[in-house]
C-alpha cells in the first residue's frame, strides 16, 4: 500500500456517468481516495454513506472525495443514484488503480482491501490506512488527517 510521501499515481478511470476521470486533475486541492470491496454490501454501503453524511465537513476543508472499486460503471451509477452520493465512484474493472496504489486484493483478486488515502494539494500522500470492518473509521481518520494539513 502506498504510504506517506508517495506521489498520487497517474490513473484514469471511468466514473459512474462513464466519463474519464484522471486523478491528476484533482492536484491543487486535497483529495481523499477510498477503495472498497463491493457495491451494495453492508459495510461498503455504510462507508459510502458515511462519506456522504460527512461530505459537508470535507467541503469545509476544500477536499474532493472519490470512491473506487472493481464494480462496473453501471453498478456504480445505481449506487450513486440510490444512495444520493455527492461524489464520484470510479470503476477499476481491470485493477489498474489497485496496482498503482498497491492495494491488496483477496478472493483471487476479485475484491480489494478497504483502504483510504489522504492526498495533499500537491498530489503527495499524507496518510494511508486500512480497516476492513469499521466503515466509520475511514471517515474519522480522513477528517483528522485533513485537519492536520489545514
Amino acid at each position: 500500500m502506498l504510504k506517506k510521501g508517495d506521489k498520487l499515481p497517474a490513473v484514469t478511470l471511468k466514473d459512474h456517468n462513464n466519463n474519464d476521470v484522471k486523478l491528476s486533475d484533482f492536484v491543487g486541492k486535497p483529495l481523499v481516495v477510498f477503495f472498497y470491496p463491493k457495491d451494495n454490501t453492508q459495510v461498503c454501503t455504510a462507508q459510502a454513506c458515511g462519506f456522504r453524511d460527512h461530505f459537508g465537513d470535507f467541503l469545509e476543508l476544500d477536499t474532493q472525495v472519490i470512491g473506487i472499486s472493481k464494480d462496473s460503471v453501471k453498478s456504480h451509477a445505481k449506487v450513486v443514484e440510490k444512495r444520493k452520493l455527492p461524489f464520484p465512484l470510479l470503476s477499476d474493472t481491470y485493477g489498474q488503480a489497485l496496482k498503482a496504489f498497491k492495494v491488496s486484493t483477496y478472493l483471487f483478486g476479485i475484491l480489494s482491501a478497504r483502504c483510504t488515502f489522504v492526498i495533499d494539494k500537491d498530489g503527495i500522500i499524507q496518510h494511508s490506512f486500512r480497516e476492513d470492518l469499521k466503515a466509520d473509521y475511514h471517515i474519522k481518520k480522513s477528517l483528522e488527517a485533513l485537519s492536520e494539513l489545514a
